[in-house]
């Protein structure tokens, strides 16, 4: 294609934010795995979608579980922005069900939250491994 229609044709793309949609969390028992999250952040497991089971973040964006059992779960990280009002709540529900929580990536200072930006912040492990965070203000870009 000639540089001038080139120019012309991506004048044209159009002008939209990109969003992410869903996300496929890999999980040894889609159940498991989406309930509790669902239960952590304090809320609902929707029903099955195929083979995906959705927990739905309230901002259009949906975690789809996806069991996959014949082979070993790689660990993601996963990061939620969540209301400063409902930190502690889901720091309690942590502490309920056992879960310790930690206050780096690396989950070297458990039973401790961080203060990164003005906010507050944990990490902790979901059922398969993967490195969940709730935060109550998103990271500072350059």
């Amino acid at each position: 294609m000639p540089d001038d229609q080139q120019q012309s044709a991506a004048s044209e793309l159009p002008t939209t934010t990109v969003q992410l949609n869903h996300i496929a969390v890999y999980a040894s028992d889609r159940h498991l795995s989406a309930e509790f999250i669902a239960a952590i952040l304090g809320l609902e497991t929707g029903a099955p979608f195929g083979p995906f089971l959705p927990v739905d973040l309230g901002n259009g964006v949906t975690l789809d579980y996806y069991e996959k059992r014949d082979e070993p779960i790689q660990s993601q990280h996963y990061a939620f922005l969540v209301p400063d009002a409902q930190f502690d709540a889901m720091i309690a529900r942590l502490e309920a069900v056992g879960v310790t929580y930690y206050a780096d990536p690396g989950h070297t200072e458990p039973g401790e939250i961080n203060r990164l930006f003005g906010g507050r912040g944990a990490y902790f492990d979901d059922p398969d491994g993967h490195n969940m965070e709730i935060m109550t203000r998103p990271y500072a870009r350059p």
